[in-house]
């Protein structure tokens, strides 16, 4: 039975308690978060630092007061993640806490777009901005993770961003298995559709049946179609509060647990199983070296 790493995007960077009242902001509550996923099968943590009043954080102190809480609570029962993806916060601040904390996993954005939320209500966007990821950037950060022995999550928020690993490995800057998510939804990227995760699994290198993993990110409350349809074609899934707050049936989910918990369900109903975290360090290309805590 082919395992589906179940991922879990524990508190994005943009919405608040006012939104949803479960976004873990102090590295305790992170660590109680944490507790809930991989009691619910989750093995791998997507992380965004804020500090305790909820305000993003690109600091080193609260990335590795989070890391630390986290693991204290967990030990290694899952591959702890670093975001990289921002807007005017420089890469040597991004590499710093990559370099203080060491983490197994750092995701990589993987191309430039327009990223916008729009509300047909109002006829507006709620929200919008250019979010810049030229290829110098990506490179240098890629450069920075090979130094560290921090495995990429390439993240792709279209089909091109997929085609631009190709370049990446033919210079020889990546190691197989590589290790990409598609972001599905977001306005001015790749619309959440079955045919287009398939899509998106077909542009990998070597193509869909290559010993590459991919898994998908459903933004919104596409997110549960976007969980089916990687099921379905043989990827792995992310859920979390990062990317949406409501379990299918419309309830607002009490904490990123009740999330996880959906996921595994649908997994299991898919005729597939979670993978351990012992499986999915192999699976997304983690080695040995890179598993050992810092």
């Amino acid at each position: 039975m082919n395992p589906a790493v179940i991922c879990c995007a524990i508190s994005g960077a943009i919405a608040n308690r006012e939104q949803c009242p479960a976004i873990p902001y102090t590295p305790e509550e992170y660590a109680s978060e944490a507790r809930r996923i991989v009691d619910e099968g989750g093995v791998h943590i997507h992380i965004h630092a804020r500090k305790p009043d909820g305000t993003p954080s690109y600091e080193i102190e609260d990335f590795q007061a989070i890391k630390e809480a986290i693991v204290g609570e967990i030990g290694d029962r899952a591959i702890i993640n670093f975001s990289t993806g921002t807007i005017g916060v420089s890469i040597e601040k991004r590499v710093a806490y990559l370099e203080a904390c060491r983490p197994e996993v750092a995701a990589l954005n993987m191309g430039s777009l327009n990223y916008a939320k729009y509300s047909k209500s109002r006829k507006d966007f709620v929200f919008q901005f250019v979010f810049a990821n030229p290829f110098d950037e990506i490179i240098e950060l890629l450069q920075a993770m090979r130094r560290l022995g921090i495995k990429p999550e390439h993240e792709c928020f279209d089909v091109g961003h997929v085609a631009s690993l190709d370049p990446l490995v033919d210079m020889g800057l990546l190691e197989s298995p590589l290790h990409a998510d598609f972001v599905m939804g977001v306005v001015g990227g790749v619309p959440a559709t079955a045919r287009n995760v398939a899509a998106m699994a077909d542009n990998m290198p070597g193509g869909a049946g290559s010993n590459h993993h991919w898994g998908v990110i459903g933004i919104g409350r596409d997110q549960w179609t976007m969980v089916a349809a990687a099921l379905t074609l043989g990827g792995s899934v992310r859920v979390g509060l990062e990317d949406n707050f409501y379990l299918p049936s419309g309830e607002m989910a009490r904490s990123n647990g009740d999330l996880i918990a959906k996921a595994r369900q649908l997994t299991e109903d898919a005729g597939r199983r979670p993978a351990t975290v012992e499986e999915a360090r192999p699976m997304l290309g983690i080695t040995a070296k890179q598993a050992q805590p810092a």
